[in-house]
């Protein structure tokens, strides 16, 4: 996969003719990679394409998962573009450099990024458009350009003249583009803010809708892999003899992965892949278990780290401290397990390639095309369909390489699909980590030092290794630095590679870190005799945000008031993404079994496009959060995973989701992101929770009272 570069800013915009007419907005590229699918020979980028037809186009440059970018996107631009939302078609961008996710450095969908990133350069794309519309008709009719309005699609002028922006495209197109642009006030806002209905969801429904599982090609074949049950193993040798003869089976292939059948339909590959006999090198990690990985993680838990931290004195206010808390915290790997298994679909040929699926990284995409095939980014042609669920799994690109060259292979457009258990055994997992940390309490209890060491294993050094310097991985160490008044802190990190290959997972290090950050403040809460929310409370006069969503989640929950017999409650607070979070749970436990009956949320995340996607967001990250504190861990022994589908890898049910409340702080504040942080928080929020009921502190996930 190509790495990633630091892109400079883009800071200056022109126009174009579409063919046939019309108006694009766009951003012209300074380097090589360009979008090979512009539809002039200056291969301009568009984020709104308006057709002489009044046919209106834009263009979302992230992937839509569920998450709602399909509505988000199109929203900024049409409130300044002054047309009806309904009006607008929504497509997800090619690759190019005007798409890049600058927060990101990457054509990247993740992070909780898109709308922060969005937020006003798609606004001021659509007033863009709008003031050429404008000046386009006010040149025509010979009038001034303020004597004229824009509206739902249409611009008026004096004396009851009326253009359409389709009949005005073609004549605005061949404007210079404002360098400044007025944006609207809030009052203004006829759809930022406002609790909208997502433009997805018809399509979802009807079935028109078109995910990568459902692409379809002229002359399509389906491939099933199979690949070495020992992760990082390969081939050793195989015999395809029975393969080959059965029904439908057209090819039998080794790629870099493994060993492709390909048929004329999914099943018959499937079936025939399972008759291969192979035989597999499985290399160094033959031996890999989960005991020989947690002991080796904490041998590299014993050395000391790079610091990330320092503040004060820790060492000096631990030796002087009136009491002591130690605690260690272990996490286990984790799948991603999308309810889309993964898949893709290519058409490679001798001068061009097609490539069609769900992928959250465009840009690695089109460059690990172009490595695989040996064609220019001018010859490949990649179009992302909607994701049935991505969570990071789907920045990787493993499953579109694969599928690259088994096309290539065989001279044919091949959709390679693989089954649940494929998915489940070859991941790439979220890290396993160890947490150790120490506090410090004075004679009243309150907190004069806190240390933490963080011991796991680099996603970024794989992905992104210039991202990673001194030893310190930012995405590894996101949250790792508590909000809380504590005079002497001290934090560092040790990256240890344990073997197993690992991902970025929804909400990344922030579900590592918080978890240990908020347990612990609630073990030095108890050690000082403190309620946990009081404790909290008179740490946070500095942080005015933090100290709002605390008192309003503990009010909204009752905290205090009295509960049902055997339930507790239990409570956490964070910043992710621009985003000041605080939870309350109430859980009960039975026969060993832990419920979450109740999560209260109280969250300020800026201004917001649409609190409808909001909720749907705390609800889905709450669900997901759930499944993989109660239920998730990957195990392996030999070298091999040892979970294969849902029955091993639970889900939460719906009978065992909680009641979920929202209270979303009205703020003025720029945008922070909503896709992950109540996933990393609900975690600590439970296991405090858990704590108050039975007097155990759980300390390793997935909580387990046995």
């Amino acid at each position: 996969m190509s790495q990633l570069k630091n892109p400079t800013r883009r800071t200056f915009l022109k126009s174009s003719a579409a063919v046939g007419g019309g108006l694009i907005i766009g951003v012209a590229l300074p380097g090589a990679f360009r979008d090979a699918n512009a539809a002039t020979d200056s291969k301009i980028n568009a984020w709104i394409r308006i057709g002489s037809d009044n046919k209106i186009t834009i263009l979302s440059a992230r992937s839509e998962m569920g998450q709602g970018v399909y509505t988000a996107m199109p929203t900024l631009v049409a409130e300044e573009l002054e047309v009806d939302l309904r009006r607008i078609k929504v497509e997800i961008a090619p690759p190019g450099e005007v798409y890049i996710n600058e927060m990101l450095g990457g054509q990247i969908t993740g992070g909780s990024t898109s709308v922060t990133e969005a937020w006003e350069k798609l606004r001021v794309a659509g007033a863009q458009a709008r003031m050429m519309l404008v000046s386009a008709a006010a040149q025509k009719w010979g009038v001034d350009a303020s004597a004229c309005r824009a509206q739902n699609a249409t611009v008026t002028g004096p004396g009851g003249k009326k253009a359409t922006y389709g009949q005005l495209a073609e004549a605005a197109s061949k404007l210079p583009v404002p360098k400044d642009v007025k944006l609207k006030e809030p009052k203004e806002w006829r759809y930022i803010g406002k609790p909208l209905k997502r433009l997805d969801t018809p399509s979802k429904i009807n079935g028109t809708a078109e995910f990568g599982i459902d692409v379809k090609m002229p002359g399509m074949l389906y491939a099933a892999l199979a690949q070495c049950p020992v992760l990082g193993g390969k081939v050793a040798s195989y015999d395809a003899s029975k393969a080959k003869g059965m029904p439908g089976v057209k090819h039998v292939v080794q790629i870099t992965d493994g060993v492709a059948v390909v048929a004329d339909s999914w099943w018959q590959a499937k079936q025939a892949r399972d008759a291969l006999d192979i035989k597999w090198d499985g290399g160094p990690n033959a031996a890999l278990s989960s005991e020989s990985i947690a002991a080796a993680l904490k041998a590299a838990a014993a050395k000391p780290g790079a610091v990330i931290k320092k503040q004060g004195d820790a060492d000096a206010g631990m030796k002087g401290a009136a009491k002591t808390v130690e605690a260690s915290y272990e996490l286990p790997f984790l799948s991603h397990s999308p309810l889309e298994p993964m898949n893709f679909t290519a058409d490679v040929r001798k001068d061009s390639a097609l490539l069609v699926g769900p992928i959250q990284f465009q840009e690695g995409a089109a460059g690990m095309a172009a490595s695989i095939t040996g064609l220019k980014p001018a010859q490949i042609t990649v179009r992302t369909t909607f994701l049935g669920g991505g969570f990071g799994r789907r920045i990787d690109l493993d499953f579109m390489a694969q599928a690259i060259e088994i096309s290539k292979a065989v001279g044919a457009p091949v959709k390679l699909l693989w089954t649940r258990e494929d998915d489940v055994t070859h991941d790439f997992y979220r890290p396993t980590s160890v947490h150790q940390m120490s506090g410090a309490l004075d004679a009243g209890g309150k907190p004069t030092a806190l240390k933490l060491h963080l011991t796991s294993s680099s996603v970024t050094s794989r992905l992104f290794p210039p991202f990673v310097k001194d030893g310190i991985d930012p995405f590894m160490t996101e949250a790792a630095v508590v909000p809380y008044d504590i005079p002497n802190q001290f934090a560092d990190v040790v990256i240890h590679e344990t073997g197993v290959r690992v991902g970025y997972w929804r909400s990344v290090s922030h579900a590592l870190n918080i978890f240990a950050n908020e347990s612990f403040i609630d073990e030095m809460a108890v050690a000082a005799g403190k309620d946990p929310y009081e404790y909290r409370l008179a740490l946070l006069d500095k942080q005015p945000r933090f100290k709002n969503v605390l008192q309003l989640a503990a009010a909204k929950a009752g905290w205090g008031k009295p509960l049902p017999k055997g339930r507790a409650r239990g409570i956490g607070l964070m910043e992710g993404y621009g985003t000041y979070m605080a939870q309350v749970a109430e859980v009960s436990v039975q026969g060993g079994q832990i419920r979450v009956h109740r999560v209260v949320v109280a969250v300020d995340l800026g201004r917001m496009v649409n609190p409808n996607i909001v909720e749907q967001q705390i609800d889905s990250n709450i669900v997901f959060g759930l499944t993989a504190l109660l239920y998730g861990e990957i195990t392996l022994k030999d070298g091999r995973v040892q979970q294969t589908n849902f029955h091993d890898y639970k889900l939460l049910r719906m009978p065992e989701t909680p009641k979920i409340e929202l209270h979303i702080v009205q703020s003025t504040e720029k945008p922070g992101g909503i896709g992950e942080p109540a996933t990393a928080l609900i975690g600590p929020t439970v296991a405090n929770a858990v704590f108050a009921a039975t007097g155990k502190r759980l300390r390793k996930l997935p909580l387990r009272l046995a």
